[in-house]
């Protein structure tokens, strides 16, 4: 029977943080990983960059246009509760 023997600190860390959420052991925390990889169903695959999932994000949420957007004084004023207080600079 083969064993892993993880050396690296910070990767049995990891894996053992992984195992305490998962409920389980490190090796199969690890198992799991390796298996979602293998499968190519881990939803930040290796292949994929992080400009290419930016891309694709904001493809799928864009932002709203900064055009019609009214962001003022009273806007900021809505977003504390004090829209009805009244301005002493204003003139």
């Amino acid at each position: 029977m083969a064993s892993l023997f993880i050396k690296d600190p910070e990767a049995a860390a990891l894996a053992g943080r992984v195992a305490l959420r998962l409920g389980t052991t490190k090796t199969e925390a690890v198992k799991r990983a390796l298996r979602l990889i293998d499968k190519g169903d881990d939803p930040l695959s290796l292949s994929t960059s992080t400009n290419q999932w930016l891309r694709e994000y904001r493809a799928a949420h864009p932002l709203p246009d900064r055009e019609q957007m009214k962001i003022n004084k009273a806007f900021f004023d809505s977003l504390s509760g004090e829209e009805n207080i009244i301005d002493p600079w204003a003139e």
